[in-house]
């Protein structure tokens, strides 16, 4: 009912925005036909339609996920450029009110060529809204047409004092968020988990949201993410999607046969699921502790990690890393309560999706939502590294932010 609502807001939106600029359109081509007035309606309101039904088809109906795909990306496209080209006319509309007040109120004189220049003015403005809102819809279409897939990989050194001799220069590889229900290129998927095992990793981690709520979406994907392997292991954690928790169910014991099956498929893909858990990882006799728990985050997000059952017989251990999905659990729990927790890796944020990136610094929306977002934090002696994610879910693309393969390297302090 929330999502039904939500959506009807944003339609309305849109709707008004639709007529907002078709009138402004037509008022400044005053000389157009008949016929060609009656052929850009057509066009304006036969597109909206077109769109309407089709969102109205894939929230209600379960079609296929690439037509859903398409009908959901070009509404979400459409509505960013029509509001930005809505927003410039706005302008001219105060502008225009600005003047009728001085006039008519006020009873100020116009100046002597304002009415040559008042339709001149207001047809720059429409066509200048026109190619504001042309930037949304090039750089989203070519976030969808390029940096969906875009894997990039980003390189970074871990120090740490009490590192043994023997774990000095281990290659780690993690991954994130891979949410392969939104998946619909097989292809260039694989070609992401190629680039991360011509890394050749000791270790493999990956922090969480398999899927976007329901086990069967991995099912054309398992065979490719089973061949990441690592010597010393490949390491995951569940996300919050990964419970299923977004879904629509038709008991609770469908939702829990769900996560089971979630979980078992880590388990046939050759991953080590740690359930509020740890497991030694042993070089030449020389032991590191690899810490994972199930979802924490604050706010609205669910609180099943359990970090005293993670950590429980760890202290002989000198160097201890953590998953844990969610960000927000490093400030909110670690940093405060277990400093011996050396790294903690995370995922969750996707970095927005849409950001800059720079070498001078990272910009992106979602970093008002979550202090730790993108890259490598420190505090202390402790650290932890926030992954943008491999996947993407909502928008099926990436702007400035792309999908992540981080290649750290240990290094004795």
């Amino acid at each position: 009912m929330g999502k039904f609502i939500g959506l009807s807001i944003i339609w309305l939106l849109l709707l008004a925005f639709d007529v907002y600029i078709y009138k402004a359109v037509l008022n400044i081509y005053p000389a157009w036909s008949a016929k060609r007035k009656r052929r850009f309606a057509q066009l304006w309101w036969g597109y909206t339609a077109v769109l309407f039904v089709g969102v109205l088809l894939s929230m209600s109906f379960g079609i296929k996920l690439s037509f859903r795909t398409v009908f959901l990306v070009a509404f979400f496209i459409t509505f960013m450029s029509k509001l930005v080209w809505a927003l410039v006319l706005l302008v001219d509309d105060i502008r225009r009110g600005t003047l009728f007040f001085k006039q008519k109120v006020v009873k100020q004189q116009p100046e002597a060529n304002a009415e040559k220049n008042a339709i001149p003015r207001s047809e720059f403005l429409v066509k200048a809204g026109m190619a504001l809102a042309a930037v949304p819809l090039s750089s989203l279409t070519w976030g969808v047409v390029s940096g969906a897939y875009d894997y990039r990989i980003r390189r970074q050194v871990l120090t740490l004092e009490n590192l043994p001799r023997e774990f000095d220069g281990i290659k780690i590889a993690q991954i994130s968020d891979v949410h392969s229900g939104s998946f619909y290129n097989k292809k260039a998927v694989l070609g992401g988990v190629e680039m991360l095992m011509a890394e050749k990793p000791e270790l493999a981690f990956f922090t969480g949201d398999l899927v976007n709520g329901k086990a069967g979406e991995m099912r054309d994907y398992q065979d490719i993410f089973a061949k990441i392997k690592a010597p010393l292991g490949v390491y995951s954690v569940l996300g919050n999607h990964d419970y299923g928790m977004y879904e629509k169910w038709k008991n609770e014991a469908e939702r829990v046969k769900n996560i089971e099956d979630v979980k078992n498929t880590h388990g046939i893909m050759g991953w080590n699921l740690l359930m509020n858990e740890h497991r030694r990882v042993k070089v030449d006799g020389a032991e590191i502790g690899i810490l994972g728990i199930e979802n924490w985050g604050i706010g609205r997000f669910p609180k099943f990690g359990k970090m005293e059952e993670a950590v429980k017989d760890t202290d002989d251990l000198a160097v201890k890393l953590l998953l844990s999905h969610d960000p927000s659990h490093w400030r909110a729990q670690v940093l405060k309560d277990y400093p011996q927790i050396d790294v903690s890796f995370a995922g969750h944020t996707h970095g927005g999706q849409f950001g800059v990136e720079t070498g001078y610094g990272n910009w992106s929306p979602v970093q008002y939502i979550y202090n730790e977002w993108d890259g490598l934090y420190r505090e202390g002696k402790q650290q932890l590294y926030v992954n943008v994610g491999y996947g993407f879910l909502g928008y099926p693309g990436r702007v400035g932010i792309l999908p992540e393969i981080t290649i750290f390297e240990l290094k004795r302090g």
